[in-house]
């Protein structure tokens, strides 16, 4: 029986992500005192959803076909020429920069044979849009320049050949792109995002680290992964520590939003270590090990506390190295991990602290498997633009501190988390019950994406 709850509020004992905060040296941003917990149901979630070739069709047609999705970043097509291929599925887009400096997405397949004009999950330049089977041409515009033996085509009307498009915006510096022309603008899907990200300028970064995993699950079985911290304990025990995890906030904003706040240099509710603050700033990581390295860290002076002293030293080396003022940021958006999930399958970090993104796809047209993509950001240099990182590609048998750049803490926190997942899809398909059984503060945001995909799935 589906029992509606009313406001969902967390239970878990010891401080919340809002008593943390408050005790900064800074008062803490508005943005994150906003809570929003709308009632939801209780029913259980069936396991077809996640392993059923038919509901993934449905998927396709349906959702992926209807939703703005995160497809670059500015950098990758910086310059009049420079294209991206984002693959979703079966589906293929072309990102042009024109030479006007706008941005056009195209349809990757040849109006000739279908031959996709570019190669999947390739990058580049090129002055034009040529079909690599044929060599019909396209200008960056969209439009049929050239056919070869043109002769042979009295009937092809040049103007109703120009490239099929998609809708593309850009925001924040990443690229969106959106298949259905009838669809809201970005913004306006993006619902409280572009105001909650008002001081967390992303535009005059670029991605250092770019990593793309196969995993052998759902798509959904590996996002949902980084929406909950209710596995922390088991999966995690080390983070216990110096990360609040069941004490999260999470607030779901709207059909398409929804967020955790999660507060470093703390200990968990389960952490039975009582550490000092210094040792709390000491065992503390942030994601870009580089930017405040741990032979640097200085001492918890008296009466302070490690979220203090962390946040003043980011403050003190994003000056130093970037020629970049924090001052206008609380010591929360400094440090802490403010995880927002735009749907159907993206994860944006606001604030300097932990500057990435973390997007799951389906790989191809294949229920069972998907990729994680992992972008992790650094602020550009007075003057200079640096050109952003090349994908590494690597598979599920590979751990991410194969990859150079990637920090063993970090290395560590994505292999466990990924290395679950499979093992949870295999369970999936052995279930006798056939459905999963959600918490209903920790695990709400999990709910409400099923919710939105109803939505889109019953148009």
């Amino acid at each position: 029986m589906n029992v509606e709850v009313g406001k969902i509020e967390s239970k878990t004992p010891g401080k919340s992500y809002e008593d943390i905060i408050r005790g900064d040296s800074t008062p803490p941003a508005e943005v994150l005192l906003q809570r929003s917990n709308p009632p939801q149901g209780t029913d259980d979630i069936p396991f077809h959803r996640y392993i059923s070739p038919e509901f993934f069709e449905l998927e396709m047609q349906k959702i992926w076909r209807k939703v703005w999705q995160f497809a670059c970043r500015d950098e990758h097509v910086r310059e009049p020429g420079d294209y991206y291929v984002y693959d979703i599925g079966r589906y293929s887009i072309v990102i042009v920069r024109q030479d006007g400096g706008g941005l056009k997405a195209y349809h990757n397949s040849c109006l000739h044979r279908g031959t996709k004009l570019k190669p999947s999950a390739s990058s580049g330049y090129s002055a034009s849009i040529q079909c690599p089977y044929h060599g019909w041409t396209w200008s960056l515009e969209g439009k049929l320049q050239e056919v070869p033996c043109a002769w042979e085509f009295p009937h092809l009307d040049y103007e109703k050949n120009s490239l099929p498009e998609a809708l593309v915006e850009s925001w924040n510096g990443f690229i969106f792109i959106n298949m259905d022309l009838n669809a809201v603008p970005l913004l306006d899907y993006l619902e409280v995002v572009p105001e909650h990200f008002r001081n967390w300028d992303f535009t005059n970064w670029y991605p250092y680290l770019h990593i793309q995993k196969e995993l052998s699950c759902n798509w959904k079985t590996a996002q949902e992964a980084f929406m909950e911290a209710y596995h922390t304990p088991l999966v995690h025990p080390e983070m216990t520590h110096v990360v609040g995890d069941w004490n999260m906030q999470h607030d779901i904003f709207g059909d398409h939003v929804s967020r955790d706040l999660c507060a470093l240099a703390v200990s968990s509710p389960t952490s039975k270590l009582g550490l000092s603050e210094q040792d709390l700033l000491d065992r503390s990581l942030l994601g870009d090990p580089e930017i405040v390295p741990a032979e640097k860290r200085v001492k918890v002076g008296d009466g302070e506390t490690a979220r203090i002293v962390m946040a003043r030293e980011m403050r003190k080396t994003f000056k130093d190295n970037y020629d970049l003022d924090l001052s206008h940021l609380s010591d929360a958006e400094v440090i802490d991990s403010l995880k927002y999930n735009i749907f159907p399958n993206l994860f944006i970090y606001g604030g300097p602290g932990l500057p990435q993104i973390q997007q799951v796809r389906p790989l191809g047209n294949d229920v069972n498997r998907c990729t994680l993509e992992v972008m992790v950001f650094r602020p550009a240099r007075p003057g200079e633009e640096p050109e952003p990182a090349q994908v590494v590609k690597i598979t599920e048998a590979n751990s991410y501190k194969e990859v150079p750049g990637v920090s063993e803490f970090m290395g560590d926190v994505l292999d466990q988390d990924t290395q679950i997942l499979a093992w949870q899809h295999e369970g999936m398909q052995a279930s006798e019950k056939g459905a999963e059984t959600l918490a209903r503060y920790q695990e709400s945001r999990i709910r409400r994406v099923h919710e939105t995909m109803d939505k889109y799935l019953n148009r």
